[in-house]
């Protein structure tokens, strides 16, 4: 790890907080082991965070930004049918979820703390995106009409569970992409207008 130089410290911290996370889980983060690893007093990183919960936190948050842009990038790339652009996000999602689940639970297990709004202010731009897609989907006639919010989190159960699945060993990552194929043609199916 490069040795803290003026002014970036905060993103040194982070970047070095991630790396943990993904290697030893967030029991395990310390802000003297990652003020060693920068370099600087045990002090220095409460000029940035004022406790080990305000650093979850703010991994949390950047996770959650994170997640908003790669979202936004697959839908970008995607074609402008809603079947398409679906399939992109979901593999958008799981790719994430897949490859950060260390940083997914982070994100998912801070959002609803007491004080943690800022958490659910930041997870309002992923699932945003979610929400304007399926109302995008019963503008067009593909998804029944109804709320968007109930069909979101039927999505995102499915996703969230086939995450899961990867992310604990019971289903094979190198089937990841089937798997997404079929749950969002599924999704589509049972949620066509009659």
């Amino acid at each position: 790890m490069p040795a803290y130089h003026h002014g970036n410290l905060r993103s040194t911290l982070l970047a070095a907080a991630e790396r943990s996370l993904r290697q030893h889980g967030a029991g395990q983060l310390s802000l003297r082991e990652l003020a060693r690893e920068a370099g600087v007093s045990h002090a220095a990183p409460r000029r940035h965070f004022a406790d080990r919960q305000a650093l979850l936190d703010a991994l949390a948050e950047a996770g959650f930004a994170r997640l908003h842009a790669e979202l936004r990038a697959a839908l970008a790339a995607a074609r402008t049918d809603f079947g398409p652009r679906l399939h992109a996000m979901a593999a958008a999602y799981l790719r994430f979820a897949t490859e950060d689940a260390a940083l997914l639970e982070l994100m998912f297990t801070g959002k609803h703390r007491e004080g943690a709004e800022h958490l659910a202010a930041a997870a309002a731009g992923p699932f945003g995106l979610m929400h304007d897609l399926i109302a995008e989907g019963q503008a067009q006639g593909v998804l029944e009409p109804g709320p968007p919010d109930r069909a979101g989190i039927v999505l995102f159960a499915t996703l969230q569970g086939i995450a899961t699945l990867v992310n604990g060993n019971l289903v094979a990552p190198d089937l990841l992409d089937g798997i997404t194929r079929t749950a969002v043609d599924q999704f589509i199916r049972g949620s066509r207008r009659p």
